[in-house]
């Protein structure tokens, strides 16, 4: 499996866990806490893409 495909699939595990969490009425601090981690994949993600076109 190629990063981006593991980065791929960190985003969408990370959402799903980021709802689930808000539909749990989870404390805020906690979605908060899976939000930052998903930016952080997200950013990463980005990196790759703009490597790739340069």
């Amino acid at each position: 499996m190629k990063v981006d495909e593991k980065l791929e699939k960190q985003i969408e595990d990370l959402r799903t866990e980021m709802y689930e969490a808000q539909e749990k009425f989870t404390h805020y601090e906690e979605v908060v806490k899976i939000s930052q981690k998903l930016d952080v994949v997200l950013n990463k993600l980005d990196g790759i893409d703009k490597k790739m076109d340069s």
